[in-house]
Formats: structure tokens, sequence, C-alpha cells
């Protein structure tokens, strides 16, 4: 009993290990930061209070890392037809498809900090089909899903549809670009079993 008692106390005493440790299953060690991306690291550190681990699965090559990261602030970041929160919207609708855990928990907790509504964030992981969004969000999502489940079958009609409800020819490409963008981070998260960083889960609830 002693035996059974001491087993059941080590398996569930967590408190001294980290969810997200190792980041990733391979065994890629870090190179050396550039001295853009050592500044963009403490730009990170700084205002979020870590450095995201997607950044650290990328940080064995500074050409790959500095590329992921100029296309994402690019996608994300710059101007767009789309705020933040649709892109982040994209982002969590794609990856709930694909059923992407580091994407689903880092992406989720942007939509509860952007739309300050924690319940939007929860939707939006499980079924965005289950929030009330606007003619605009339902068919930005939408079409995104559909080019996530099944490209081939994207035509004029469903182009169609996002003009109708007030998205320019350049707003489309964006939501293709973003979705696009979140279905090649899905599948190298999923295939590397990137770990999101534990501050995520409690991030604007």
């Amino acid at each position: 009993m002693e035996k059974t008692g001491s087993a059941i106390a080590s398996d569930t005493d967590t408190t001294a290990r980290r969810d997200d440790e190792p980041v990733i299953a391979l065994d890629l060690p870090a190179a050396p930061l550039s001295p853009a991306m050592a500044a963009y690291f403490e730009k990170c550190d700084e205002k979020l209070g870590f450095v995201p681990n997607v950044l650290k699965a990328y940080a064995f090559d500074m050409a790959k890392l500095e590329g992921f990261v100029a296309v994402y602030n690019d996608l994300m970041l710059a101007p767009s037809g789309l705020s933040k929160l649709e892109r982040e919207m994209i982002a969590v609708a794609v990856s709930s498809h694909n059923h992407c855990h580091y994407c689903l928990v880092a992406h989720g907790a942007a939509v509860r900090a952007l739309s300050g509504d924690p319940v939007l964030g929860e939707q939006m992981v499980t079924n965005f089909r289950a929030a009330r969004l606007s003619p605009r969000q339902r068919a930005m999502l939408d079409f995104a899903v559909t080019l996530t489940a099944a490209p081939w079958t994207v035509e004029e009609e469903d182009r169609a549809a996002l003009r109708a409800v007030g998205f320019s020819d350049r707003d489309i490409w964006d939501i293709a670009a973003v979705a696009a963008f979140f279905n090649m981070t899905n599948r190298l998260a999923s295939a590397t079993d990137m770990r999101p960083n534990p501050e995520y889960h409690a991030q604007a609830r």
C-alpha cells in the first residue's frame, strides 16, 4: 500500500515540470542568434514576458528563423484591410480544423486578448460556428476553412461571397495568405510536437 501511495504522489506531482520542455521532439541545437534575432527575442521578452516557443523551435537555423519572423510579421501585423483580430480568428479557425495544439493555445490567447471576450476565444477554438459572428466574419472564416479542408473546391462563387460582405480583392488575398500560412505552421507544429508556452493558458481569461 505504501508503495502504491508513493507512486500516485509521484505521478500527480507536476509542479516542477513545465509542459513545454522540450519545446519540440527533434534534437536541433540552437544556433547563435544573429544580432537582429537577438534584439527580436529581447523585444518579445520585454513585451510578452517570454519568448514564444515557435521562435525557439526555429532558432537552430537563422535563415529559417528570420524568414519565419518576416513572413509572420507581414501577414499578422502589417497594414491590411483585415483587423489584427480578424487575422487571429483565421489562425484559430484553421488551427481548430487541423487540431494544432500549439496554435490553438497561442492564438486562442490572442483572440481573447484582442477581443476582450474570453467566451469568443473558447468558441473559436472549439467551433467558430457556435460564435455570434458578423456576416463578414462568418464569410471570412468559412472561406479560410474551406481553403484548409478542400482547397480544390474553391471557385468564383466563394470569392463572390467575400466581396458581397465588403471584402476587396486585396482582402481576399490576405485571407488566403493567412490561412495558407497557418496550414503550414500547423503541420510543422504537429510533426515536431511543438509545445506552447504555458503562460498562454492563463492569458486574457
